[in-house]
């Protein structure tokens, strides 16, 4: 009677999700503060202070229509500009504004993009680790979605990628800083992948294209995000300023696709095409105003990396194996035994809630999302050091 593959998305729940909402639920029982909930990336520093300021300004200088009503399609013409002139001056990009949609968010920009580029059978690569709703996002668009591996540290190994690139590959999708392990990829990474990208893509006869899911770009502590169109004409970014801003909750984001790019204009109308199609279209229009003039903003990164240098020298020093994280606000730690959806039950009996790997693309490690308030990672630094101690 209904769609099934649908249905089956439905009942087959993200382990984030699920894991965040046996925290709520557990939080009933035993008490918000007995709980150490480290399963959703929800960012916990304040929106920088730019952010109230606009949206108060906006709303009192700004008439109510013009917050509230519609916008073109792609997002209103200035925010498109301003967009592009950021890329611009803070990259050495070239953009043009009519190349910008601006989207709901990063799972808007995603589904759009790669609602816009799949036929059906088509291939995008990724690395994993991974965000596991890539796979959801590709399948939904009619694609496989392809995992290659990574070196022993989690960067980029281009001699590792070159064998899951074929026939049938249309674009590879990047994500720097990387979620759940955290890694930056260099510049020498980079310029590894895009010369491979641009051999695989005369031997295809046609450009693969260079998808950067962006959300953590600024969420880095010292290391430098290339940018991907300086280093490949074919590069589409997909952006969010949900972890940046702290926005997560207002879904505003962007695509820019680079005028460099082979059919750049019939690309962009795809991106059209599909946003259309899936009803991602007039991206929220008081926040489209908002970003605008917060661009090239963040919260404060410090707060994230004193969490992550507490809670990583804590689980180092107890005996954990830790991946340190170069951006973005995940830990990725080795589990204590060989499957790691078993080590998060046990992990659990110390109310301490783990992300396991295995739906990353990987086996053995757990995810912990430090962007919580401090006094969640110092109080749970007990259960981490009990739950060791069992192991022992």
């Amino acid at each position: 009677m209904y769609n099934q593959k649908m249905r089956k998305l439905g009942d087959e729940k993200s382990d984030i999700r699920e894991l965040f909402e046996y925290g709520n639920a557990r939080k009933k029982v035993v008490g918000n503060e007995n709980v150490f909930d480290f399963s959703i990336g929800n960012p916990g520093v304040p929106a920088p202070k730019c952010v109230q300021e606009e949206v108060e300004r906006l709303l009192r200088e700004t008439p109510a229509v013009a917050l509230h009503g519609y916008s073109s399609a792609p997002g209103l013409s200035e925010v498109r500009a301003a967009v592009s002139n950021y890329i611009k001056s803070a990259f050495g990009a070239e953009m043009r504004p009519d190349l910008i949609y601006m989207t709901c968010g990063a799972a808007a920009s995603l589904t759009i993009t790669l609602s816009a580029i799949l036929n059906e059978g088509d291939e995008v690569v990724t690395l994993a680790p991974f965000f596991p709703e890539y796979r959801v996002f590709v399948e939904q668009a009619g694609g496989k979605l392809v995992v290659a591996p990574t070196d022993e540290k989690f960067h980029l190994d281009a001699e590792k990628l070159k064998p899951y690139l074929g026939k049938r590959t249309k674009a590879v999708l990047l994500n720097s800083p990387n979620n759940p392990t955290g890694a930056v990829y260099t510049e020498e990474e980079i310029k590894s992948l895009t010369a491979l990208l641009k051999e695989k893509s005369e031997e295809k006869g046609e450009p693969i294209l260079l998808l950067a899911d962006e959300p953590y770009r600024e969420l880095t502590y010292g290391a430098n995000v290339p940018y991907v169109m300086n280093f490949y004409d074919h590069s589409v970014v997909l952006y969010s300023f949900s972890k940046s801003l702290s926005l997560a909750g207002e879904r505003i984001g962007y695509i820019a696709v680079s005028p460099k790019c082979e059919g750049a204009e019939d690309l962009f109308s795809a991106i059209c095409g599909a946003g259309r199609a899936l009803g991602y279209v007039c991206a929220p229009v008081l926040f489209q105003r908002v970003v605008a003039n917060c661009l090239g903003k963040s919260s404060d990164v410090g707060e994230y990396k004193k969490n992550r240098d507490i809670l990583y020298n804590a689980l180092t020093e107890y005996g954990y194996e830790c991946i340190s994280p170069e951006g973005a606000f995940y830990l990725f730690v080795k589990a204590l035994e060989p499957e790691a959806k078993k080590f998060c039950e046990r992990a659990k009996k110390h109310e301490l809630l783990l992300v396991p790997s295995d739906s990353f693309g990987v086996t053995g490690y757990v995810r912990i999302s430090y962007c919580v308030e401090r006094s969640v990672i110092e109080r749970s630094l007990p259960a981490f050091r009990a739950l060791i101690k069992e192991y022992r």
